[in-house]
């Protein structure tokens, strides 16, 4: 069922949405905590062991910066993006939440927006309190193209939420949408280096790795951090996600099942 996308709603309406999101999110102690420890748990699994890396990767900077710290943002954004978001707007659906909303002068589109700027506040903190334990603790700078990795962050953030709407769209319980969300974040994560250097992987596994979300993310941050230019393979696996999901979110996301 179809709803219709209504304009018009008071700021004062639109800060209640949100407010009451953020509550919502507040209240679901695993999914605001995993994607603030389990990226620390990742930067400092990484600073502890220092993996020996080739001049060619790292350039002046360090294993902490070039690949710790982009591994930690690149979980933020996959937790947020793929696990969190598609886990409740399944759960309103599910619930009828939208349906109802749909009868409403507000609709239910800003519950959608609403929940879409408290994720991006929660991937916000994820990359701010992994930079406040890499900087003191490791030394870590930021990145010498700064310019480049906030593009990098940007497209990211936008190509993890968009496949995290495709998967919405498709789950038809929250308990689907969960599932779904930690099935292609254990799989993407497992090909872009969340537990090792993907490079190691048999060549077809290494390249198609480095071209999804959770690998292209780490690349183009990686290199952000040396201040060279990204891979281009990265960039487009990245925009591809972003049109993939985004277009497949669209015209498969039912407000009603």
């Amino acid at each position: 069922m179809s709803a219709p996308v209504r304009s018009g709603l008071p700021l004062a309406g639109w800060r209640a949405l949100v407010v009451a999101e953020l509550r919502m999110v507040v209240r679901d102690t695993a999914g605001l905590v995993v994607p603030l420890v389990l990226p620390l748990l990742i930067l400092v699994m990484v600073g502890a062991t220092a993996p020996e890396l080739p001049p060619d990767v790292l350039g002046d900077r360090s294993v902490v910066e070039v690949v710790g710290l982009p591994i930690a943002i690149a979980t933020v954004l996959a937790l947020v993006g793929m696990v969190n978001v598609p886990s409740f707007v399944a759960a309103y659906r599910r619930s009828g939440v939208l349906r109802r909303l749909g009868v409403t002068p507000a609709g239910p589109v800003p519950v959608l927006v609403a929940q879409a700027v408290v994720g991006v506040g929660q991937v916000a903190a994820g990359v701010g309190v992994a930079l406040a334990v890499a900087v003191p603790v490791y030394g870590a700078r930021m990145p010498a193209a700064p310019w480049a990795a906030l593009g990098g962050l940007v497209l990211a953030t936008a190509a993890f939420f968009a496949v995290g709407a495709l998967v919405a769209a498709l789950a038809p319980t929250a308990n689907a949408a969960v599932a779904g969300g930690v099935l292609l974040f254990f799989g993407t994560g497992l090909l872009g280096g969340m537990l090792g250097d993907p490079r190691k992987l048999p060549g077809p596994l290494a390249e198609t790795g480095r071209t999804l979300p959770y690998g292209a993310t780490s690349e183009v941050l990686g290199t952000a951090w040396r201040g060279v230019p990204p891979d281009t393979g990265a960039v487009v696996g990245l925009v591809v996600a972003l049109l993939v999901g985004g277009v497949g979110a669209v015209r498969l996301f039912r407000w009603d099942r």
